[in-house]
């Protein structure tokens, strides 16, 4: 992979280079590659998040801590939170910071609707009496709607819910951001016109660096690696795969829009693959397998187990029409990218991987 004849601090004509960009999250799997993006364009990057899940994490093992400024804090600490805004007043605003996992989500509820719902929260607060940050992308989940098992995908406007805490705190969130943008946001309430505020929604996103409990392909890679069988939960069950630089070049293309005109594309926005990504875990797993060289899987299925979506899709109609966005990586190289950097044959410095894996998505 070659990066010659991209210019990454005119990328989304030049909107990045030398801002004060915040990423709430920054330590985590799409924190990190978000991070490393921005740096790669020119922006000066404050991170504020918990620790890394490991060391061989990819934020640590790209070098972000010697990239960026890099804070260590909770999202619900409003104190700690307030004074990151006041003392480096940031003029873009990414908050990725959540808990992330369906299943722990079972186990600890009030955990994840206090840092999902109340730490959105305190964000937008601080968006909101910020003097200096002028756009905020607010990242949820593909989860946050009412998911009724349907054929087709799920638009912006469709009812928000979920079955499980995760999915309900995602859709409690997303009626949050709504309430700040109309009521403080919004031309109809006269309220701060400067300001743009949007909420976006992605698919099961993969990639390198991803060492989370209970997602598949972090799951599939401990088991390679330690030439194990694969244990599947529910292989039947239907997501839309994606690559993680596919909603983060949305993500990074709205904000650089809402940076110019906010008024126009602020609301919320779907980022999921087309349709032929939308996919049965088993089909991924085999694929990952193959891309391996070697293993192999087996059904671990349990009628008793916690309840968690069959079929779940996205209609992304609006990126495209109104913002030119569009998926550029099939299942099979969304696959190939991610274990290219698990597997990191070529020995390869960890960032000089990522920003080669960036150069060619953007060039595809």
């Amino acid at each position: 992979m070659e990066t010659v004849g991209l210019n990454f601090p005119e990328m989304f004509d030049g909107i990045y280079r030398g801002r004060t960009v915040l990423v709430t999250g920054h330590t985590g799997f799409k924190g990190s590659w978000l991070s490393l993006w921005l740096h790669l364009m020119g922006a000066n990057v404050i991170g504020y998040a918990l620790d890394p899940v490991s060391q061989q994490d990819n934020f640590i093992l790209s070098g972000l801590p010697d990239k960026m400024v890099d804070i260590r804090g909770n999202i619900l600490d409003a104190s700690k939170l307030k004074q990151v805004f006041t003392t480096y007043q940031p003029e873009i605003v990414f908050h990725l910071a959540a808990q992330p996992i369906v299943r722990h989500s079972y186990k600890m509820p009030v955990l994840t609707f206090e840092t999902n719902v109340m730490g959105t929260v305190h964000v937008l607060e601080n968006i909101r009496t910020s003097s200096t940050v002028k756009t905020g992308v607010i990242i949820t989940s593909d989860k946050c709607y009412e998911n009724r098992e349907q054929l087709w995908g799920y638009r912006e406007k469709d009812p928000l819910g979920g079955y499980d805490p995760y999915s309900a705190s995602k859709g409690c969130a997303e009626i949050v951001t709504a309430s700040y943008r109309k009521a403080y946001f919004s031309t109809d309430s006269g309220g701060e016109q400067e300001k743009s505020l949007a909420s976006v929604r992605a698919g099961n996103v993969i990639g390198g660096g991803d060492w989370s409990d209970c997602r598949l392909l972090p799951d599939c890679i401990r088991a390679l690696q330690s030439q194990k069988t694969i244990e599947i939960r529910n292989p039947n069950s239907i997501r839309p795969w994606q690559h993680v630089l596919e909603p983060l070049y949305g993500y990074l293309l709205l904000a650089a829009k809402m940076f110019k005109d906010g008024s126009r594309y602020s609301g919320a926005w779907n980022f999921g693959p087309d349709f032929d990504s939308v996919a049965p875990v088993k089909k991924v797993v085999e694929q990952v397998i193959a891309l391996w060289g070697s293993g192999l899987w087996v059904d671990c299925s349990n009628q008793a187990a916690l309840h968690e979506a069959v079929l779940l899709s996205l209609d992304c109609t609006k990126a495209k029409t109104l913002l030119g966005w569009q998926p550029r990586l099939t299942l099979h190289k969304a696959l190939d990218y991610t274990l290219a950097w698990y597997k990191n044959d070529a020995q390869k410095d960890i960032y000089q991987l990522c920003k080669e894996q960036i150069a060619e998505y953007c060039m595809t």
